[in-house]
């Protein structure tokens, strides 16, 4: 498979997750008491939003890819 193929398929793979789930979601440990042997910690849920038009355009952008690289084979 030539190069252009590969990166066609991969925007195609990362264009659908970034449609299925529109967003990364992470967790952030913080120290919020250490003294001696009492740990306490907090959890914070955060999000960095994806817009679906940014998976849209990956995976449109692979489909083409794929296209051109498939037609430059023959």
């Amino acid at each position: 498979m030539k190069a252009m193929s590969l990166v066609g398929i991969l925007l195609i793979i990362v264009g659908a997750l970034v449609l299925a789930y529109q967003g990364i979601n992470y967790t952030r440990h913080k120290d919020v008491l250490d003294v001696g042997s009492v740990h306490i910690t907090k959890e914070d849920h955060e999000r960095i939003p994806l817009p679906p038009i940014l998976g849209g355009l990956a995976l449109v952008g692979g489909v083409v890819l794929v296209v051109i690289g498939a037609s430059n084979k023959s």
